[in-house]
């Protein structure tokens, strides 16, 4: 019973958190609405359009496929940049000289601009998935390398000490006790890198004709159709938000359910 009265709480305060992201929310509408005002429909439509040509686009079936076809693509990309740069994080971070030859590494790979990579992944897997799939892995695996490195090189080495001296085993050392101080860095870190995912996801399907949301957007640009490609903008930010408040937040609430417990009672973040 307690367990249920727990997890409840934690479900109200989560959606009682999003009020803040509401408010955020609206606060972007009005300066949508103001630089509709400004500049006209045919520059910056008003947002009410927008929405109404969105609602369109959704009651269509065909349009939902697009929709999650982009998803999942960005979704696969996100899973294998964050189980690589999570394992070469970790290793990386608890081996001073792997750091340093790993550094040059990641320079590199961020300062190719995404649509370089585009090109050459088009020219190594063709113009289809696989292209928009290992696309948003390359864009977002330095992102959490980074996070999952620092998380393990901040930890706190005295603790690691006590509980050798109690007689865990390294694995257990690295289960229980680092890779739990490793999380506060390395979830922001995976929220960063799934916009990425989604955003270098959108670029390669435009660019590759690959269907999806950004096969939809290269339509609307060949139209000249403005109220539809931000109706398509507004559908892939949706679909990010779903997946990061369905899937990694609660993940994160899980996996950091103890820091919860161990502030004093009555504190809550």
């Amino acid at each position: 019973m307690k367990g249920l009265t727990d997890r409840a709480g934690k479900i109200g305060r989560f959606f009682w958190s999003g009020w803040a992201g509401l408010a955020g929310l609206a606060v972007f509408a009005a300066v949508w609405q103001l630089g509709a005002e400004a500049y006209g429909s045919f520059v910056l439509p008003a947002p009410a359009a927008t929405i109404q040509t969105l609602l369109g686009l959704v009651a269509d079936p065909h349009n939902r496929l697009l929709v999650l076809s982009t998803s999942l693509r960005a979704l696969g990309g996100f899973l294998v940049a964050a189980a690589l740069g999570t394992i070469a994080g970790v290793i990386a971070g608890y081996h001073p000289a792997v750091m340093r030859l790993a550094r040059p590494q990641v320079t590199l790979v961020i300062g190719v601009p995404p649509i370089a990579w585009i090109v050459l992944l088009m020219i190594w897997f063709g113009m289809g998935a696989g292209t928009v799939v290992a696309t948003a892995a390359i864009a977002a695996v330095p992102l959490v390398f980074v996070g999952a490195a620092e998380g393990i090189q901040t930890r706190d080495r005295a603790l690691e000490d006590m509980a050798r001296m109690a007689g865990l085993s390294p694995l257990a050392r690295l289960l229980e006790i680092s890779l739990r101080q490793m999380l506060h860095v390395l979830f922001p870190a995976l929220v960063m890198a799934l916009g990425t995912a989604f955003k270098a996801a959108v670029m390669a399907e435009l660019l590759a004709n690959a269907g999806g949301i950004g096969g939809a957007l290269a339509n609307a640009r060949s139209a000249l159709d403005v109220e539809a490609a931000l109706a398509w903008i507004l559908l892939s930010v949706i679909a990010l938000i779903g997946v990061e408040y369905g899937i990694v937040q609660p993940l994160r609430a899980e996996a950091e359910a103890w820091r919860e417990a161990a502030q004093p009672w009555g504190v809550r973040r």
